[in-house]
């Protein structure tokens, strides 16, 4: 028989501390991951250090935040579809009290669509306080749509979801319009560091950032994205701290920027589909709990204060994962070295213990 409650165990350290600041949070902060690759452990650390070693550390702006639910209603042609979503657009106010009717922190900020022959996909976007806000944006969307399928004539119901919102995929739409936070991290790395800690130079690493990440993914198709392994870092950081792990397929979908500045490096990564919470489905357990408590975010604080919070630390330690692999593919052979001495070293202490 399932045990439902029972737990799957997965390797988690404490890297850092890495030292961040900017329009959320200023602050020195080590950062669980969860992950079977323990290579990213000391690779997310080394770029911690460095952040350390400069003055402001990794500058954190939080650009936007929403999160997102896409209905799809039928209309009888195209033109009653064009009818209903200027109709839609014409009522925010009425719908915004629908929504504050049905949650506490739920608020209705935007209202968009796309129409297709007689199919009319509303985009509705929503603020959700500390919450990720899946369960939170579903269920005022379809408060939302029973409203309007009694108010606006000509339309039926199609789907809870149309797909438009875009939840767990790799679309272009939510680059454009914004789905979670979206989060710019910037970090300028002294000459000395660059040389000392990462053992290369800035024009290496741009060099390497413009052929790999940039003109690489464009050759290969990418979507709005262009990083060597955001997702590496998303997936870590979502398992420790009780996230939707399935968010790092659009989460990872972000820009890595370097250039050099006369010798130092200015590094950059913009994470526009963000999707973390401190509360909701997954908080729960134990060491969720701990984690969230030890990153200082289940501080007593305005409802969504504690989720930008931890935003903008995820993206951090995304900066600091991205910055240590690039810096060491620049060098021939050292990211296969460290992958197999310390995967080794790894294996060696299981069989000890």
């Amino acid at each position: 028989m399932t045990d439902i409650h029972a737990i799957a165990g997965v390797p988690m350290r404490w890297v850092g501390p890495l030292r961040i600041s900017g329009n959320v949070a200023t602050t020195e902060t080590q950062v669980p991951l969860a992950t079977y690759e323990s290579p990213l452990w000391p690779s997310v650390g080394r770029g911690a250090k460095v952040s350390m070693l400069t003055e402001q550390g990794i500058v954190a702006t939080l650009v936007d935040e929403r999160m997102t639910r896409s209905v799809l209603v039928e209309a009888t042609d195209a033109q009653t579809a064009l009818a209903a979503a200027r109709s839609i657009e014409a009522r925010t106010d009425e719908l915004q009290e629908v929504v504050r009717g049905c949650s506490r922190f739920a608020r209705l900020i935007g209202v968009r669509h796309e129409i297709n022959a007689n199919l009319l996909f509303l985009r509705f976007e929503f603020a959700t306080g500390d919450a990720s806000g899946h369960n939170m944006a579903t269920l005022a969307s379809d408060a939302l749509l029973r409203h309007l399928l009694e108010t606006v004539p000509g339309i039926s119901y199609g789907s809870i979801s149309g797909n438009y919102c875009t939840d767990k995929k790799a679309t272009a739409v939510n680059g454009i319009l914004g789905r979670g936070k979206n989060v710019v991290t910037e970090l300028l790395v002294p000459r000395g560091v660059v040389e000392g800690v990462l053992h290369t130079t800035a024009a290496r690493i741009a060099e390497l950032n413009l052929r790999k990440n940039l003109l690489g993914t464009l050759l290969a198709g990418g979507i709005r994205s262009a990083n060597a392994h955001f997702a590496n870092m998303l997936l870590g950081f979502y398992l420790a701290t009780g996230q939707d792990a399935a968010n790092i397929v659009e989460g990872s979908q972000g820009v890595t920027m370097a250039e050099d500045r006369d010798g130092d490096l200015y590094f950059a990564c913009t994470l526009p589909n963000l999707i973390v919470g401190t509360v909701g489905n997954g908080k729960g357990l134990g060491f969720v709990e701990t984690n969230l408590t030890r990153l200082g975010c289940r501080d007593d604080r305005e409802p969504g204060e504690n989720a930008r919070r931890l935003a903008v630390i995820a993206a951090a330690a995304v900066l600091c994962g991205e910055l240590s692999l690039l810096a060491a593919q620049t060098n021939p052979g050292e990211l296969m070295r460290a992958h197999v001495q310390l995967e080794r070293d790894n294996k060696t202490a299981k069989v000890g213990a």
